[in-house]
Order: C-alpha cells, then structure tokens, then sequence
C-alpha cells in the first residue's frame, strides 16, 4: 500500500484516516518540485515526528532530476527557460504528471537509467516476488471537485491500483479539517499544498502570498511576464493598442481575445497586482507594515469556509 501525499488538509487527513483503521502504508511519497511555500515543507518535517511517533515509515521525497544540459533543474526554471506558463493555465496536466506522478513512481518502481536512476523500493520488489500488485491511495474527498476528478480516472492501469479513502469514508473538506484536529490538533492543520505559481490559485492565496511571502509573489509575477511578453507570445500591440506593460499598468482588464491571459487563467496576476495596489511601479511588492496588515485582512475576507486554515488564527 503506498500513499501519494500532497502535505495538504485532504492527504493528512487520509493518513489520520487510516491510523484511526489500523493500517500501516508500506511508503509514503511526496512530491518535491522546489516549488513549495515554506509552511508546507515545515508541514512535511511535523508529519514526520509524528510518523516517527506512530512507527510509520517516513516521508520519501521525489523530485525529477533532470539531464545536465537542460539549464533548469525545476518546473519554473522549465517555464523561464521556455518563456511559457505551467500547463494547468492551458487546461492541461502534463506539468503534474511529469514533475510529480512520475517522481514518485521511480521510488517505487526505480528506473533502470537516466538522471533518476535508482532501484526500486522493497515494497514493489515484494509485490513482483508475491505476484501482487500495489494499491496507490490518493487524498481525494468528497467535494464536488474532487469528485470531478477521481470519477475520470481509471481504477487501475499497468503498475498500480487507485483507491480513494477520503471518498469511501464520505468526508468533505470539512471533516478532513476537523478530523486533524481532533487526532494532531488545531497547529497540525496544514495550508493549501501548492506551487507558489500555481493556477489554480485563488485571490485569497494571492494577497496570502502578498502579506507572507512577497519575494515568491514577485517570482510568480516574474514568470507570468517572461510568458507572456516572450517568444510565445501571441499579443499583439497594434490590436490592443499598446504595448502589454502599458496595459497591465493602466487597465482595469487586460482585453485579451486571442492570447492566454495569465496564470490566473483568466485574468494576468500582473494586472491584478497592479489594479488593487499590490504591487509598486517597478512591480515590486508592497512590504510596509501597513501594506501586509491589509493583504491579511484581504486573505481572511476572501478565504471560504472550506480552505485551509479556517480554524486556526492566520495573524
């Protein structure tokens, strides 16, 4: 039984989940992209104590290692280095396949060669030997999304079987917040789990960032205006009628028609960070005491109820 965890609310919650039903993960893998807010990989080191507490195996850390010459060692190195969005903004997943399902199938299947070779772990050199295979558990619950996705994906494919145990116990966003509370307490509730740059990101995790971590918030912008001023860009400054610095600076939307718009998706972060007074002229971020004060309060005013964090103080 292997254990795909995220270090967020729903794949803590799965493990809390199955201690409480007495079954014991053969390795847990986590998926390190070098993209990770700080309070997530402090997250990683707790669950570890605790793991260590339970006699649980601990926490592997994947990352994809990538040829020499490549000139990145990261998906947003990839992204700067191909002056190109990660491609969830597109509607696509390959950047989740290729930086974190396939990371954490070489620790436990190994790979016989390139950057990430290794052998493979114990548990599918058992497997193999008994004629068994693996049960991969995903930390999927029972919130309409989640849903969504677990519902197109297959049951099973050439190496392993997928099980959802938040959604076999029925629990939503909610009951995982409450069931870490009640087994590791209130502190042990972890934020989202997220690339720092990710698209899916909403407005309350942009002003978080804003207030808590500026130097990652002026990274995601960086990468946003490499894509979308770069050699991939499909703007076109005599249609628009600037060019798109001056329109991020000066418009209340950016009037994209035929261009992706940003890593909001649909909206550039750069436009919002300009338009709400996040950012200075020089697209810096703000960092005055008074400036941080207002994008916490703007965090909290926007974060529904079933985010992380929503039991706990975030001042």
């Amino acid at each position: 039984m292997a254990v795909c965890y995220g270090a967020g609310v729903d794949s803590t919650a799965m493990l809390v989940a199955l201690k409480q039903a007495g079954l014991r993960p053969d390795i847990i893998t986590f998926a390190d992209l070098s993209a990770e807010k700080p309070p997530t990989l402090e997250h990683l080191d707790r669950m570890d104590r605790v793991l260590a507490e339970w006699s649980w195996p601990a926490i592997v850390r994947c990352r994809k290692e990538t040829l020499p010459g490549t000139g990145y060692s990261n998906l947003y190195g990839n992204c700067i280095a191909n002056e190109t969005l990660p491609s969830l903004a597109f509607g696509l997943k390959s950047c989740s396949i290729k930086w974190k399902q396939k990371p954490q199938d070489h620790a436990i299947k190994g790979a016989r060669s390139g950057p990430n070779a290794a052998p493979p772990h114990p548990v599918w050199t058992e497997a193999q030997r008994r004629g068994v295979r693996i049960v991969k558990l995903i930390g999927y619950d029972c919130g309409r999304a989640d849903l969504r996705r677990s519902r197109n994906l297959p049951e099973a494919d050439a190496d392993f079987d997928y099980a959802y145990p938040l959604q076999i116990l029925g629990w939503n966003r909610t009951d995982c917040v409450r069931a870490i509370t009640d087994a590791l307490g209130v502190d042990m509730v972890p934020i989202k789990s997220a690339c720092f740059f990710c698209p899916a990101s909403k407005i309350w995790e942009l002003y978080w960032l804003a207030a808590h971590h500026p130097d990652l918030l002026e990274r995601a912008l960086i990468l946003e205006r490499s894509a979308l001023t770069g050699r991939h860009s499909r703007f076109d400054e005599v249609e628009f009628g600037g060019s798109w610095d001056e329109l991020v600076r000066t418009a209340d939307r950016f009037p994209s028609t035929s261009t992706t718009v940003g890593l909001g998706r649909s909206f550039a972060w750069n436009q919002w960070a300009r338009v709400n007074g996040v950012v200075d002229d020089a697209f810096r971020v703000k960092r005055g005491a008074d400036d941080r004060a207002h994008f916490r309060a703007m965090a909290n005013q926007l974060r529904g109820e079933d985010n992380a964090l929503d039991v706990r103080s975030v001042a």
